[in-house]
């Protein structure tokens, strides 16, 4: 799931009348996984609209009610992450889901309808549109084989000056990397607890309006040009939110986990690699627009963590100071093209 999806994309047409102004991969190679695409519809004009997507089927597993917060979130600070803002973004809702007529599975749709309400209402953003797809449940004999109820949610924004997208991938070595938020040990159905087939209890939690300050703060910041790149933290954490930025931009970082902030009892270094705990982002700045940045975001949770490098490598440092990471940009990039290739 955390793969590269591009063998798919490349199959549609994401490229209508030249006016994708950040496209579905980008990078050196144009070939690191973008946040969200920027579309400039009127190519006289420099305002442009922002589509993104937000979706965790695992966290339906826990609780279909945070599985639906966590996508609203990732949809929301993926408008954020190639700087827009939620002054102008709507969204739409995809139910897929089993048979309704079980009362346990119409109770977990019910519950992740609750949360689309909840949680659009405290960020502002409208729903516009959906769609359902409902009773996908087979029997095979006396087996029953039911969809994963499954929430995408896809958000539209205005974006009024599209020369300010910003991309996820690292743009040059001498830079800073922050990360911007809060991390817990909220691995409950990550992508690490999926790959030892385990689920896990502890599903992130979603909180709106420590949220909302944390993009507005970080929208404004873009807005006054210091931000090199961004990247929102999702499926696989951390982790792989500093392996995507450095193998697109082809550019090495060095990272500590020391400085990361924590909630919640975190104590381990893979719990901060991986967990998935929403509304974080890693973010590269230049030196010289470091005081503006950190005045900005002034009493949001912030931290230094590293820098970009002249090695083609990444390297991450535990709370220890011992090496926890340390591998090739190459190894990593192709690591992450190469589960669906042999299908493609």
């Amino acid at each position: 799931d955390t793969c590269s999806k591009e063998p798919i994309v490349r199959r549609y047409d994401h490229e209508v009348q030249g006016a994708s102004v950040l496209k579905p991969f980008v990078g050196a190679r144009n070939d690191g996984p973008s946040d969200a695409a920027v579309l400039r519809p009127d190519l006289n004009a420099w305002n442009g609209i922002i589509l993104s997507n937000g979706i965790n089927f695992r966290y339906g597993d826990i609780d279909p009610y945070w599985m639906a917060a966590a996508a609203i979130d990732e949809a929301l600070r993926q408008i954020v992450a190639v700087g827009g803002s939620l002054d102008r973004v709507a969204l739409l809702d995809n139910f897929c889901w089993g048979n309704t007529d079980r009362p346990e599975v119409l109770g977990s749709l019910v519950r992740a309808a609750l949360a689309c309400y909840d949680v659009a209402k405290v960020y502002g953003t409208p729903f516009i549109s959906g769609k359902d797809s409902l009773h996908n449940e087979y029997k095979m004999g006396m087996e029953r084989l039911s969809i994963p109820g499954t929430l995408l949610i896809s958000a539209v924004g205005v974006m009024p000056d599209v020369r300010k997208a910003v991309s996820m991938d690292l743009k040059g070595p001498g830079n800073l990397i922050y990360i911007v938020g809060v991390t817990k040990p909220e691995l409950g159905g990550s992508g690490y607890y999926a790959l030892q087939r385990h689920i896990g209890a502890s599903v992130p939690v979603t909180q709106p309006t420590a949220a909302k300050a944390i993009y507005t703060a970080l929208s404004k910041a873009t807005a006054g040009g210091g931000v090199l790149s961004c990247h929102d933290c999702s499926e696989g954490g951390l982790a792989v939110a500093l392996a995507e930025m450095p193998f697109a931009g082809e550019v090495g970082a060095e990272v500590s986990l020391k400085n990361v902030p924590i909630q919640g009892g975190v104590s381990r270094d893979d719990q901060i690699l991986f967990s998935e705990s929403t509304s974080r982002f890693i973010v590269e700045v230049s030196k010289e627009h470091q005081t503006a940045f950190e005045k900005t975001l002034e009493g949001i949770a912030h931290a230094r963590i590293g820098q970009t490098t002249q090695e083609t490598s990444l390297k991450i440092l535990g709370r220890q100071g011992t090496p926890v990471v340390q591998a090739p940009l190459k190894q990593l990039k192709a690591s992450w093209q190469k589960p669906l290739e042999k299908y493609f």
